[in-house]
């Protein structure tokens, strides 16, 4: 008996110091690419929770790296209900067109756009140009539906494209949605992280890997496994 219990201990001990899948290999999508970046919340309501980034070599997942996040100031919602001007953050499994800035790009293999004085991103759902970077304001795009990016130098140092909303947009869903650099707290819908993990991110992200960006929360409707 005291042999069995033994054993039977040996094997809850080794269960327990069992690791976990990584995260995309619980998911139900990855994009089909070899690079992925989760940006996983809590909870619906959060405000705050981690970015990481992930590279899939041999058939599995490991971590490239992480950092404290910041999503929408009104938490997350399912990226396919969302409607704009709600300061939430979009839930899904999104492509990342281009990366953009204000400041230098850092060393990266990726598609960067220089930000301008003439740099605008249309949020006009009146425009045809809704939800795309323009150089100089379109007539039918007003300035006070649209970001002028060269005004957000903090956050818009260096960022990407989040592709929520983009290949067809359905007007009222949102528009300008990215991965940016932090600001003073919680975004108006995009996801954000510090400086210096911005610029990891850029370094890391290789667009013949095919890299999405996955938004969701740990459990329930909007669960990150579910996307």
């Amino acid at each position: 008996m005291r042999v069995l219990l033994a054993v039977g201990a040996v094997v809850l001990a080794l269960t327990a110091a069992a690791p976990a899948d990584p995260l995309p290999s619980r998911m139900a999508d990855t994009g089909g690419g070899t690079q992925l970046i989760t940006a996983e919340a809590p909870s619906a309501g959060s405000t705050t929770g981690t970015v990481t980034w992930w590279d899939r070599r041999g058939g599995r997942w490991a971590a490239a790296g992480s950092a404290p996040a910041r999503f929408g100031a009104n938490g997350l919602v399912d990226g396919a209900t969302r409607r704009q001007g709600t300061s939430t953050t979009p839930t899904g499994l999104y492509p990342l067109p281009y990366a953009f800035g204000i400041a230098e790009p850092p060393e990266t293999s990726y598609p960067y756009v220089p930000v301008t004085e003439r740099s605008w991103w249309c949020q006009d759902n009146a425009s045809q140009a809704y939800n795309r970077w323009v150089e100089g304001l379109p007539a039918d795009c007003r300035a006070a539906e649209s970001e002028h990016l060269v005004s957000y130098g903090t956050q818009y140092a260096h960022a990407l494209v989040v592709g929520f909303n983009y290949d067809r947009p359905v007007r009222g869903r949102g528009a300008g949605i990215f991965l940016h650099v932090n600001g003073r707290g919680a975004t108006a819908g995009c996801v954000s992280v510090p400086a210096g993990a911005m610029r990891r991110i850029l370094q890391w992200a290789d667009p013949a890997r095919r890299p999405h960006i996955a938004v969701g929360t740990r459990g329930g409707p909007t669960a990150i496994t579910r996307y």
